[in-house]
């Protein structure tokens, strides 16, 4: 735990100077075809705001944990600014594991959106609040590349080799230049095609028994039953939604019936965005198997829990239909 504490506050650091104008400078030893030589994937903008330009590329290395094979693990952060008196920025840092949320601020005048990208729905903070304007701050929080996600499908449990998270951060530009710089990012070594078609069919992460609880009972006839699931509680509850037995079968990711000898999973039919159609199927142990298609949608929504306000991220049912 300790050394999972220590990369995460090595992280915030790095998030915030790499926004400091003070360290806002070209370093020479290192270079973007530098990024080219690394195994990882390394994203970099297609288009900056005018008179940007490249101020500083960094590659720093994690150690291996415990348990790990004696190796380091590159990671890599950029800066690009114009004049660096007039503070506008865009910065883009990396991490493989032992972080926390990037789009924190603890100022009050702050709002909080989402963007679609290549690489998925990506959440922002920003201030000062509203749509227009330039922004002293907007910070993502970490999104997961193509590498990270497969690893994550093959050992859910192990650590990232080549799988990164990558956070963007800027200052002084509107939301929509964000935006737009944010929409070019590829990998720099050319496999952009590759690797946004990876990140844009990945298939959706969830435990299986989320898409058990809105079919109903086979005794029964009514479906769908649960409508709307709450999948922080979901990852958080982990003796209801045990990862023990989860395994990746080609483009089904199933696991055990509950006491049973049966099976639950699910495969991605489409996804587009943060909108799913599922194919979920489900056996009791028998010869029966029953299937069912789900359109679904992920979103963010705001309740009252213990008298205080929270945002959740939950899945929504949108169809459903049996097979």
């Amino acid at each position: 735990m300790g050394k999972r504490v220590k990369r995460m506050t090595c992280w915030f650091v790095l998030c915030a100077s790499a926004l400091s104008l003070s360290t806002v400078h070209s370093t020479p030893e290192v270079t973007l075809d530098d990024l080219k030589k690394l195994e990882t994937i390394c994203f970099v903008p297609s288009y900056l705001p005018k008179d940007f330009r490249l101020q500083r590329v960094d590659i720093t290395y994690d150690e291996p944990g415990p348990d790990e094979a004696k190796r380091s693990f590159p990671l890599y952060s950029i800066v690009y600014s114009n004049d660096p008196r007039s503070g506008a920025t865009f910065s883009i840092e990396s991490a493989r594991e032992g972080i926390g949320d990037r789009n924190i601020m603890v100022e009050d005048d702050t709002e909080e959106t989402e963007i679609q990208s290549p690489l998925g729905p990506i959440d922002l903070i920003c201030r000062p609040k509203g749509k227009n304007g330039r922004k002293d701050e907007i910070r993502a929080n970490w999104v997961e590349d193509s590498n990270m996600k497969a690893e994550n499908t093959k050992d859910p449990k192990g650590h990232p080799n080549l799988g990164r998270f990558h956070g963007f951060s800027a200052t002084g530009i509107t939301l929509a230049e964000f935006s737009k710089i944010v929409q070019s990012l590829h990998p720099i070594r050319g496999e952009k095609a590759a690797a946004s078609a990876a990140l844009q069919t990945s298939a959706l992460k969830i435990h299986p028994k989320v898409f058990s609880m809105i079919n109903c009972w086979i005794s029964d006839s009514e479906s769908p039953v649960v409508t709307e699931v709450n999948l922080d509680a979901v990852e958080k509850n982990g003796n209801e939604f045990n990862q023990d037995g989860l395994k990746q079968d080609g483009e089904w990711l199933g696991c055990p019936g509950p006491d049973t000898n049966g099976f639950m999973r699910y495969r991605v039919v489409e996804s587009k965005g943060s909108h799913y159609k599922i194919e979920f199927q489900e056996n009791g142990g028998g010869s029966l198997t029953t299937a069912s298609i789900i359109e679904c949608e992920i979103e963010k929504r705001s309740i009252q829990r213990d008298g205080k306000p929270v945002t959740i991220r939950v899945l929504r049912v949108l169809s459903y239909s049996q097979k």
